[in-house]
């Protein structure tokens, strides 16, 4: 397999030289896929992590999370999507993989773009209806209540948000933020 290194990163993004599919581990844990691309469109970046189910590892997948960030994604919408990845890091750890143990992963893929951000966080906990669960807490959620708003939160910051089986073992809460 080939691996993309800095320099040819900088070959790529200056003379447009196309790559299939480069995947390039950047730790034990984190790696990157280079998807290949055409004409002059900046190169789009997929990073991943495989961690844990504790919610012992949010710092770490925060501290992660914040090692991606560009320079050309305005800080107010970085922290925003900050806060929609611990939301729903933290539902994936208390309610998906709820009475798993804690060696089942959770994966967390970030793409960015030059005019977005997509975090898809993968469960192998049973499915749901998003739309209904949104609908259900809308109805019954309280100003005073603990509690219950981290979906409807992550609905409110995502341009695109959604919840759907990815394989017969996963589910994928996929959250976009246009920028």
């Amino acid at each position: 397999m080939a691996i993309l290194d800095e320099n040819e990163l900088i070959l790529y993004r200056t003379f447009k030289i196309e790559y299939s599919l480069i995947t390039r581990w950047l730790d034990d844990r984190t790696y990157r896929k280079v998807i290949k691309s055409e004409g002059s469109q900046p190169m789009p970046s997929t990073f991943c992590l495989e961690t844990a189910t504790s919610l012992d590892m949010l710092a770490d997948v925060l501290a992660w999370f914040g090692k991606l960030q560009p320079p050309s994604i305005p800080k107010s919408v970085w922290l925003r999507c900050q806060l929609a990845l611990a939301e729903g890091f933290t539902n994936a750890v208390r309610h998906a993989h709820k009475g798993l143990a804690a060696d089942v992963p959770i994966e967390i893929e970030v793409s960015l773009s030059n005019n977005s951000i997509k975090i898809c966080i993968f469960d192998r906990g049973q499915p749901f209806d998003l739309e209904t669960k949104l609908l259900e807490m809308s109805s019954k959620t309280h100003h005073g209540s603990p509690g219950g708003r981290g979906l409807m939160l992550m609905r409110d910051i995502a341009d695109e948000f959604h919840y759907r089986r990815s394989d017969p073992h996963r589910n994928c809460l996929a959250i976009i933020k246009y920028f």
